[in-house]
This record gives structure tokens, C-alpha cells and sequence, in this order.
């Protein structure tokens, strides 16, 4: 019988989209390679149609072929499934440490993660007495060099990457404190290099600066930013030290043995 597809209730409005999940959700029903006419029929498609959309997604990895015929899962999936699990697993690991040191500097606090050429705010402690607005919230984005978690991730990104990156964004501002021109941006990676911190002085809100660090996980890689937001005239580097002990025992948590 032709699997019938079914997401939480919800319907799929472009058929190349569910036909594509229709044939990922057969394969991960089987440990083996399955062939191309077997596919067909678990989902009730022309054997030209099953074969035309798993070349697309063997292109893009989500599916390999091993034989002439046979197909399996990809190892996108796997990458995916990866990124999905740090985001869960840091969020976890950093909530009660993120409501302490809101606690100790009466200001917000957030955990980014990055996507693309943007960071994600994925969660926030904070309370009325942090003395703004909270402008973003969890689930909001907010380009890599305009703020001091996405400078973060730069500070660790190979060189081409970051020229790329450049390339891409053409580094738009959003202040006149914002960070425009690609020699301005390579010398406060440099910094952040240096200092194992970074800094948003009202680059991406005017009236708002932030200060962050990095969250590592067990393999050294750096999950997420772990980052202080405050009213420009009350932010305090005092709080530095705090900060860089809190994104450290994060890191610990997750497994993360070195020095963050």
C-alpha cells in the first residue's frame, strides 16, 4: 500500500516537497539500502518520478546512492540532526547558569547560535529591572557582524570564509557605530582573538551594548554565544569575568575539557 504522508495534522502545499519527505520517511524505515522500484511503491509514485527527485536530493546529500538502483539516507541528514541536537542540548545545559548571572548583573542575558549569516537568539533571561526593552526575542536573527555572539563565530571562521562572508553582506549598518568596512571588522576579530571576548558597542542598537563569549562543546567547537545586553551607559567590565566563568561552565557541561 502507498504510504499516506502525515506531519503533525498539517498538509504540504508544494508536491515536490512532500513527495521528497514521503521518500525519506521510507528509507529511515529501513536499515538497508532499498531500490529504486521498491521505492516507488512504498509511496505510490512513477518509477521516473521516485528516480528524478532522489537524484536531487542525492545531489544536495540528503540521500546516497551505494548501487545501481539502491538507495539510503544521507549523511546531511546526520549534520543536520547534529546541529539540531547541540542547539537542544546547550539551551539545557546553560538555562539555570544564564538565570544566575542575570541574577548577579540585573541585565538580560541570551544564547545565540549562528545560521548562516545570522545569529539566532535561542534563549534569554531576563526581568523588568534589566532597565530595556527586550527588542529581539527568542527566534530572532540578527546579522553575524553586527553583534558581539556573531563576531564571535568570524573570530573562529577560516579566512576565506570571512572574506566570503564580507562578499555577501557587503557589511550594511544599521548605527553609526556599526561596523562597515572589511579592514574595521578584521581588526575586531583580531581583538576578540586576542581577549577570548567580544564586544557590541551599539552596532546593531543605538543605546544598547552587549559583551559575549563561547560556548564549546566536547569536540571544541563553538555552539553558541553566551552574551551580556545592558543600557550603554550601564554596562560594566567588571561583568567580563563573570561572563567568561559562566560560558565556561557551560562548556563543562557539555563535555567541553579545554580552555574556553
Amino acid at each position: 500500500m502507498p504510504l499516506t504522508p502525515s506531519f503533525n495534522g498539517s498538509s504540504i502545499t508544494i508536491q515536490v516537497l512532500e513527495r521528497a519527505m514521503m521518500l525519506l520517511d521510507v528509507l529511515a524505515k529501513h536499515s538497508e539500502p532499498i531500490a529504486l522500484k521498491n521505492l516507488a511503491a512504498a509511496t505510490g509514485l512513477h518509477t521516473s518520478t521516485t528516480h528524478r527527485i532522489l537524484n536531487d536530493l542525492v545531489v544536495g546529500r540528503y540521500v546516497e546512492r551505494v548501487d545501481s538502483g539502491m538507495y539510503q539516507l544521507g549523511m546531511r541528514l546526520l549534520e543536520l540532526g547534529s546541529l539540531v541536537k547541540g542547539r537542544l542540548n546547550v539551551r539545557e545545559a546553560a538555562h539555570d547558569y544564564m538565570r544566575e548571572l542575570h541574577r548577579i548583573t540585573g541585565q538580560t542575558i541570551n544564547l545565540s547560535v549562528q545560521q548562516g549569516d545570522e545569529i539566532i537568539y535561542v534563549e534569554r533571561s531576563w526581568s523588568e529591572r534589566s532597565g530595556m526593552q527586550v527588542v529581539r526575542a527568542i527566534g530572532g536573527r540578527a546579522p553575524l557582524h553586527l553583534t558581539s555572539t556573531g563576531k564571535l563565530f568570524l573570530s573562529v571562521s577560516d579566512p576565506r570564509q570571512i572574506k566570503a562572508y564580507i562578499m555577501r553582506t557587503g557589511l550594511a549598518g544599521t548605527t553609526r557605530n556599526s561596523i562597515t568596512q572589511a579592514d574595521q571588522l578584521e581588526r575586531d576579530l583580531a581583538l576578540i582573538r586576542r581577549h577570548g571576548y567580544a564586544r557590541d558597542n551599539e552596532e546593531l542598537e543605538l543605546g544598547v551594548r552587549c559583551i559575549a563569549a563561547g560556548v564549546y562543546d566536547d569536540t571544541g567547537k563553538m555552539q553558541a554565544g553566551l552574551s551580556i545586553s545592558a543600557p550603554a551607559e550601564r554596562m560594566r567590565d567588571e561583568w567580563i569575568a563573570l561572563l567568561l566563568d559562566t560560558a565556561s561552565k557551560i562548556s563543562a557541561a557539555l563535555g567541553y575539557e579545554g580552555k574556553a
